[in-house]
């Protein structure tokens, strides 16, 4: 959600779609006389060798030549032969067949390429082209486990409180390790409404966290921005579909025209796309000829697209990134950064630094497999180790909370880490908690009555449904306006200015 991929979105990775997609094959060429004298003189053996066997054969009366397999897959024959005839009940052929393919891409141990049967292809298709119904979290199969790349803006799963590398172990009870990113897309996608309960691991703790999303629309909005009295627009990318580089231009001419002086392009929590998605954003902001990113393919040397003319926009820019930044993220932020001296800030980005192409099979299953690596401008490997931000900002520790249960209620007496994680919440709000630990105690209560009435709730006392979604979403709206991230940038900008 770099890959035609999942870091499947529940979008599996959603899905990074942004190589184009290549021919499977390639075709001879002969002309159309050629052709007819081809298959005229096909018929005349054909018929000759047939009413030869016809007059002269045995029991054998039609020989057919079948053509000689490839050496290689004599193996794969005789398994299946064996399988089909003795195996104690009669074999699924296409199951057993997908499951052979499988097995393929899983001895490549490349966690962005994948075989999608028709149901998960069809997932896959409309992942960037259209909205779809699910959770809004991006993920990927990495050694074996599912893990968020990251959750989309304003979607259930980042209301949730899902961040970027909770590892997911469990959909609704079902483990989901060992499967694909597109498997696990199944499991957690679903109708508008329906509630799907996972449990994560977050960090390096053993403590599991269940969590009950209720799935819904998921936008398909891609650019959101603002720009205040100081002029300096703030605009943030979330993925790069087919229409992010429209939107994106559409905020930045109205932006212009209301006087728009620097920019802090925002790609944070963004899992990629389209390759030319990013690539055409990069040319917005690159002189022509500037390198904007090298494509390596097995053969040859590194294919170097270069920025071309057009609209350009000159205003001083600073790229946000953070860990959930991932593929074509990284693709625009090493351009700014390299070929037009934009300064990166926040924290290390996720590293993918391949690139997938998706050929559709006849029965409308996918192969996405990796096809190169791709270069930053002056000739950087990502993968696995990220672009470093220029200034490292870290989030503060109240961004980074676990999630509460709206169903399980929290009250005077109640001890757990659960408890933990309301008080830290209330605290980073303001509220006096007393001591914060895992107690429930009287100071916890008066704090929760507190919010309460300034909330205008019932005021109960105790932590569950609505007051739960209410501590939740002050904390959220906290975090944004108190983005560390952004005021950094703007001090940047503002220096810049003088």
């Amino acid at each position: 959600m770099d890959d035609q991929n999942q870091q499947s979105n529940e979008q599996t990775e959603p899905k990074e779609q942004e190589e184009q997609i290549k021919p499977a094959k390639k075709y001879l060429r002969i002309s159309p006389f050629a052709f007819i004298m081809l298959m005229v003189l096909t018929i005349l053996l054909t018929s000759g060798i047939t009413i030869f066997a016809l007059t002269f054969g045995d029991q054998k009366v039609v020989e057919v030549n079948v053509p000689v397999e490839r050496k290689e897959f004599t193996k794969f024959y005789d398994a299946f032969d064996e399988l089909k005839e003795r195996y104690y009940v009669e074999i699924d052929d296409d199951k057993v067949i997908s499951g052979a393919i499988n097995g393929m891409f899983d001895a490549l141990e490349d966690p962005y390429s994948d075989f999608m049967d028709e149901v998960e292809a069809e997932q896959f298709n409309s992942d960037l082209s259209s909205s779809f119904q699910g959770i809004g979290a991006e993920i990927q199969e990495r050694n074996g486990n599912i893990v968020v790349v990251s959750p989309i803006k304003n979607s259930p799963a980042e209301k949730a409180g899902i961040l970027p590398e909770d590892v997911i172990l469990t959909v609704d009870g079902e483990s989901i390790q060992g499967m694909s990113a597109s498997e696990a897309v199944l499991l957690i996608r679903g109708e508008k409404g329906t509630p799907v309960t996972l449990t994560i691991q977050r960090g390096s703790t053993e403590e599991l966290h269940e969590i009950t999303i209720i799935r819904d629309d998921i936008p398909i909005e891609t650019v959101y921005g603002d720009m205040g009295d100081d002029k300096i627009a703030h605009i943030q990318i979330t993925s790069f579909s087919e229409k992010t580089y429209d939107e994106l231009v559409a905020i930045l001419e109205q932006y212009e025209k209301d006087g728009m002086k620097s920019i802090i392009l925002d790609v944070r929590q963004n899992p990629g796309g389209y390759l030319t998605s990013a690539i055409d954003i990069a040319n917005l902001f690159l002189d022509e000829g500037k390198p904007i990113v090298q494509v390596q393919e097995r053969e040859g040397e590194p294919q170097i697209m270069y920025a071309e003319g057009g609209k350009k926009y000159k205003q001083p820019i600073i790229v946000l990134i953070d860990n959930g930044s991932a593929s074509a993220s990284e693709i625009l932020a090493g351009a700014l950064g390299e070929s037009a001296g934009a300064k990166i800030v926040g924290l290390k980005s996720f590293g993918k630094g391949t690139v997938q192409t998706v050929t559709s099979l006849q029965d409308g299953s996918n192969l996405k497999y990796t096809t190169g690596k791709w270069l930053t401008p002056n000739g950087n490997w990502i993968n696995e180790k990220g672009i470093k931000p220029d200034v490292e900002v870290k989030y503060p520790d109240y961004a980074t909370l676990t999630y509460i249960d709206p169903e399980t209620e929290l009250k005077e007496g109640n001890v757990s880490a659960a408890v933990n994680s309301a008080e830290r919440m209330l605290e980073a709000l303001g509220y006096d908690v007393g001591k914060v630990d895992d107690e429930f105690d009287n100071d916890t209560k008066n704090a929760v009555v507190k919010f309460q009435a300034d909330k205008e709730l019932k005021q109960t006392g105790s932590i569950a449904g609505e007051t739960t979604y209410a501590l939740m979403d002050a904390l959220r709206e906290k975090i944004d306006q108190d983005d560390p991230h952004v005021e950094k940038a703007k001090q940047l900008l503002s220096g810049e200015k003088e």
